[in-house]
């Protein structure tokens, strides 16, 4: 493995990591408000537990996601100094901003943990609140960063150097809104399906468990109305990459041949040397239409970009397959369950569902890494677009491997870590004696 591989990989594995605990905590909060608002709403004991449940919950996801994120901003002055050199005055501003948001999210979520009978109700509930928007702040503000890389503006290129600098210009660059939409969509998703399957699990063991019924309910609702939103952002986005990334377009959908009237291709197996794709269904017109919104617009292929420009294909359009697939999945699973909602209550009980949801539990976060993966790797060979080759910015440090493999180990540690204190908080849950109803 050289080294631009394991910095690679480092990274990917350490954003990997990091992104289902941004997720969850710019999301969890929010399902604890809305257990919070019922409690206060009908007094009702069970909607007071499981408010106090999911706070321990976001208080553990909150921590360690402070500190892979932590992590991650460190790396990438150590694995990327060439690209910090040039962007660090450039995006310095998203990020020294997004730190204030974390700092107010952790006040916030310190007020609400024990804030109980400490302060007024209604400023207590507002101070979960707080905890979700200073987490979605905080989000929007590193994705404003991330869009930077995609759609870089605020300065001009001059012999190797960035000049008349625009620090507003460059965090409100035309990438930072469709990706902010779609990413925190994604979150929503991904939490809200992922949540109400874990407590669907529950439900199928203790049949009609009134928490874990009520909880299935809250998470569920967030998940179903985000995962039919989706779509929507999902082509806003994907209009958005046409028009300044062409490349990562035909990457994702395998083109590589210029052509009008472009079909969609679903599924296959990309074959970069013959420039083909096998074993897919082709939608006549398809690509052209949800690109450009003319089913006769030209679509730029592969083979007009050169060689040493182009994204990894076989990757970027199979994780652009996964993220859309997945992704219509959870939206007609989120239809079912507004339609049984309203139709068929009695269906919201039945173990069918129940194992449905279960089943989808890890989906959302799959189709998030696989979203993110079209994001990175689509953007290859550049980490600025159209400015600086990855490569380019690499630390020349030797021994990147090694870093990999400790990185990847403390990681695979902490998710251990998660896992057993979230078993254990179940367990304290399942031991609840609660009134039924």
């Amino acid at each position: 493995m050289d080294d631009l591989l394991a910095g690679r990989l480092q990274m990917a594995i350490s954003l990997g990591f990091h992104i289902v605990f941004a997720c969850i905590g710019m999301v969890m909060p929010f399902l604890m408000a809305a257990a919070h608002w019922r409690y206060l709403q009908t007094r009702r004991e069970v909607y007071l537990m499981l408010t106090k449940s999911w706070a321990k919950g976001v208080a553990i996801f909150f921590a360690v996601g402070a500190v892979s994120g932590t992590l991650l901003s460190f790396e990438l002055g150590m694995l990327w100094p060439g690209f910090m050199q040039h962007a660090g005055p450039i995006i310095g501003m998203p990020f020294s901003l997004e730190g204030t948001a974390f700092f107010i999210e952790a006040i916030a979520l310190g007020l609400f943990l024990y804030g109980w009978g400490r302060i007024p109700e209604k400023l207590h509930f507002a101070t979960g609140l707080v905890v979700g928007l200073s987490g979605l702040a905080s989000g929007i503000l590193v994705i404003a960063a991330n869009g930077w890389m995609n759609s870089p503006s605020g300065f001009e290129w001059v012999n190797g150097q960035a000049v008349n600098i625009d620090p507003v210009a460059a965090m409100l660059n035309e990438a930072w809104l469709s990706q902010s939409v779609h990413m925190l969509l994604a979150a929503f998703v991904a939490t809200g399906f992922a949540v109400a399957g874990v407590h669907a699990l529950q439900l199928l063991r203790r049949p009609g468990h009134p928490l874990h019924r009520r909880a299935m309910h809250i998470a569920l609702l967030f998940g179903s109305v985000a995962a039919i939103l989706q779509p929507l952002s999902g082509d806003f986005s994907a209009k958005d990459v046409a028009r300044r990334q062409p490349a990562k377009l035909a990457a994702m959908e395998a083109h590589f041949e210029t052509t009008t009237a472009a079909p969609l291709i679903v599924g296959g197996l990309p074959d970069e040397e013959k420039g083909e794709v096998k074993y897919a269904l082709h939608i006549p017109y398809g690509l052209s239409f949800l690109a450009y919104g003319d089913p006769q617009a030209e679509v730029k292929g592969l083979n007009d970009f050169p060689a040493d420009e182009r994204p990894p294909v076989l990757v970027t359009h199979i994780a652009f397959q996964l993220m859309v697939g997945l992704g219509t999945l959870l939206m007609l699973l989120g239809l079912l369950y507004l339609w049984a909602r309203w139709k068929r209550p009695q269906w919201l009980q039945s173990r069918w569902f129940l194992r449905s949801l279960a089943w989808a539990t890890p989906a959302g976060f799959l189709a998030v890494e696989a979203g993110w993966t079209v994001t990175e790797v689509g953007r290859q060979p550049w980490i600025i677009y159209g400015i600086m080759k990855t490569a380019d910015a690499l630390t020349p440090m030797p021994g990147l491997v090694y870093s990999f493999v400790f990185t990847t180990s403390l990681y695979l540690l902490l998710s251990f870590v998660v896992l057993w204190l979230m078993l254990r908080q179940i367990r304290v849950v399942n031991a609840l004696e609660l009134p039924q109803g």
